[in-house]
C-alpha cells in the first residue's frame, strides 16, 4: 500500500474514451483519432498530480487486423500529444489476445489492472477507473476501484444496459466525455 500523500492514480480504458471507438476496430494510425477535449484532459490531470494508466483490450492483435508495431504507433502518437500539452501518461497496459484465448489480462479479468498495481505500485481501491463499457466497470468492481462511465464510444449503449439492470448503476459516476471527468475531478479535489 501507497502512503496517502502519494499522487492519486487514474486508470483510463483507451478505445471511446480517449480516442474514436469503431466496431470495426482500429487497426491504424491513420484511424486513431482522438475524442476531441480528451487530449486536453489528460493532461490537465496530468498537471495536476495524477499518475495516468490506460488499460486496453486490443484483440484486433489476435485477430490479424494490425501488427504491434501499430499499435506501438498508436500509443506514441498518444503520448507525444499528451506530453506536448505539459501532460504525461505513467503507462499503457493492453491485452493482445481474442475473446477465445482465456487469457487473465482481457478485461472483464483483472490481469491489466493486476499490471498496473504491481509496476505503478498502488493499491486500486477507489481509484477512479473510466471506459465506456460493461466490462469497465466489471473490472473496476473487481479490483475495489471507482467505475466511472462516459457516454462517448459505446457509453450511451452502455448506460441504456445498466438502466435496465438499476443494480449495474450502483455507485458508478457517469460523465459526458473525458473532459467532463476532469472537470469533476479537478473540482472535487479542490
Amino acid at each position: 500500500m501507497i502512503p496517502s500523500t502519494a499522487e492519486p492514480v487514474l486508470i483510463l480504458d483507451r478505445d471511446g474514451v480517449i480516442n474514436e471507438d469503431s466496431d470495426d476496430y482500429i487497426k491504424s494510425l491513420d484511424e486513431w483519432q482522438p475524442i476531441p477535449g480528451s487530449i486536453a484532459a489528460i493532461a490537465r490531470l496530468s498537471q495536476a498530480g495524477y499518475r495516468i494508466a490506460i488499460a486496453t483490450n486490443q484483440s484486433g492483435i489476435a485477430r490479424g487486423l494490425f501488427s504491434l508495431s501499430d499499435l506501438n504507433a498508436m500509443h506514441q502518437t498518444l503520448r507525444d500529444l499528451v506530453a506536448a500539452q505539459g501532460g504525461r501518461i505513467e503507462m499503457i497496459a493492453f491485452c493482445p489476445h481474442g475473446p477465445d484465448d482465456q487469457c487473465s489480462c482481457r478485461k472483464p479479468q483483472t490481469g491489466l489492472f493486476d499490471e498496473i498495481a504491481s509496476r505503478m505500485n498502488v493499491d486500486l481501491a477507489g481509484v477512479p477507473v473510466i471506459g465506456d463499457t460493461l466490462n469497465d466497470i466489471r473490472v473496476a468492481r473487481q479490483v475495489g476501484a471507482a467505475p466511472w462511465l462516459v457516454m462517448t464510444g459505446k457509453g450511451k449503449r452502455t448506460l441504456t444496459t445498466m438502466q435496465q439492470h438499476a443494480d449495474l448503476l450502483d455507485a458508478v459516476a457517469v460523465c459526458q466525455d473525458l473532459s467532463a471527468v476532469a472537470d469533476r475531478l479537478l473540482h472535487d479535489r479542490g
